[in-house]
């Protein structure tokens, strides 16, 4: 175990906080969910997301400017169902799914979320 003290303002790269895209891994039943982290706290989780396996038709319907039939939701999860929270983030050569949506739709997640937020 490694101590590591950290100044007041500093922001810890390694944080998991609100606005970050991740990868949450559920229990009872089995679920990988990815989206932006909105709200975290000791009852749960507050994720504006989608299933890990309906990305690839999420982000193919985003491209091509159709109507969302798969798309994210806002989804709270209690903190007995959550086995695991994961950063959306690149491992060497291999992109992050954010990554991966901003190389083909040319724009951030968040901000296409927000937008979808915004027309709701």
């Amino acid at each position: 175990m490694e101590l590591v003290e950290r100044g007041g303002n500093v922001k810890n790269e390694t944080s998991i906080d609100p606005g970050q895209p991740v990868l949450v891994y559920l229990r009872d039943p089995q679920e990988k969910l990815w989206g932006i982290l909105r709200r975290l706290d000791p009852s749960g989780l507050v994720l504006e997301g989608i299933d890990l396996g309906s990305f690839d038709d999420w982000v193919s319907q985003v491209e091509k400017g159709e109507e969302s039939v798969v798309g994210p939701s806002v989804l709270f999860v209690p903190t007995l169902r959550l086995e695991k929270i994961l950063l959306d983030r690149s491992s060497g050569k291999l992109p992050s799914l954010a990554d991966r949506f901003f190389e083909r739709i040319g724009r951030r997640v968040q901000e296409v979320l927000d937008e979808v937020s915004d027309q709701g």
